[in-house]
């Protein structure tokens, strides 16, 4: 009962951490209202609520339009991302693995410079930008080759011969997207801008795109929590205990993959989310994935909300890619991490 009301305390507090980042996200921005005046029009409009703010029709547009879009997709990628990452640290017994192991960023990488390059000229004309679909088939399509070369050399078994087909999948894979822009240098610039990540171009069309990709993930790992914990005492272990060790991990990085796939398509390749933030989260609420899962999700949801805002005032009216923003946080102290503990999975 005592551990019960423990994590309904820890749950309660990551949701007003992302309630938090929710608001200072609408509130920040290069045009539209006084920052302070959000949070009123926020409050007055739910419902027996009724005052004077100060917010006209048109700064409510770019609240509602353009900031309320692009703070839901921040949450839904930096969420599905740290999940996921937390799923990969747990089901390989790895805590220095993230979402992008099997290479769903590769190979989203790679379909998104196809898409931009060969095929630009053809679909130049389409009613829907096919960057996204591309980069979300390729990303699947990667990590299904990885889990089927590491299987045949006994990944399914083993966790660390499916990494090392992941390290090699990726490096081939990085590998024909160089050949292709070596050979198509104009659109280098585009390529790189959608690599560093972006949500600059968010609207309600890309957040209603991935919601269920996300939601579908996040049940199915969710529903895994309790095999994760037991993981965590080695696959021997695990399968003396009645777990279909193969079967298990499997369904994980399936689920992983589905949404990291899903969610990177729409934002580009947005790094340490899923590797800094499950860490954070074993360090002040522990290590059994009960609180770990949901807590990596509302964290890396607020995180990368609230990461977001630096990147649209620094260089104004320019924006700074979030994945760079990501990178100046979470490198310095996941060094910090290494160099001050002992990182467990």
């Amino acid at each position: 009962m005592f551990g019960e009301q423990h994590d309904t305390r820890w749950f309660a507090a990551g949701g007003v951490f992302v309630l938090f980042a929710v608001v200072i996200g609408v509130s920040i921005g290069p045009a539209g209202p006084d920052w302070w005046r959000v949070p009123l029009e926020l409050a007055n409009r739910l419902p027996l609520i009724d005052f004077e703010t100060g917010v006209s029709d048109a700064d409510w547009a770019i609240v509602w339009k353009v900031r309320m879009p692009r703070v839901v997709l921040g949450g839904l990628v930096g969420g599905m991302l740290s999940i996921a990452g937390a799923s990969y640290q747990g089901v390989f017994r790895n805590p220095l693995v993230d979402p992008y192991l099997l290479g769903s960023a590769a190979g989203a990488g790679l379909g998104a410079t196809i898409a931009l390059t060969i095929g630009r000229d053809a679909t130049s004309t389409w009613p829907i930008d096919p960057v996204p679909t591309i980069a979300f088939i390729f990303a699947l399509a990667t990590v299904m080759v990885t889990y089927t070369v590491g299987a045949a050399f006994g990944g399914s078994r083993s966790g660390v011969t499916l990494v090392l087909a992941g390290v090699a999948v990726v490096s081939f894979t990085s590998a024909m997207q160089t050949f292709i822009l070596q050979r198509n240098v104009e659109v280098i610039r585009e390529v790189f801008r959608w690599i560093l990540g972006s949500l600059s171009r968010a609207d309600w069309g890309d957040v209603w795109l991935v919601i269920p990709y996300v939601a579908v993930s996040t049940v199915v790992l969710l529903l895994h929590r309790r095999h994760l914990d037991v993981f965590r005492v080695g696959d021997e272990e695990a399968a003396t205990l009645g777990v279909s060790v193969a079967r298990t991990r499997l369904v994980i990085v399936i689920a992983a993959t589905f949404g990291t796939a899903a969610v990177v398509s729409v934002s580009g390749l947005i790094g340490f989310v899923g590797l800094v933030v499950p860490h954070i989260v074993r360090m002040v609420a522990g290590a059994g994935y009960r609180r770990v899962l949901p807590l990596s999700l509302m964290g890396g949801a607020g995180f990368l909300i609230l990461a977001d805002v630096p990147g649209r005032m620094i260089a104004r009216p320019a924006e700074t890619p979030i994945g760079v923003v990501t990178a100046f946080i979470g490198a310095p102290f996941f060094l910090y991490l290494l160099r001050t503990r002992r990182i467990g999975a």
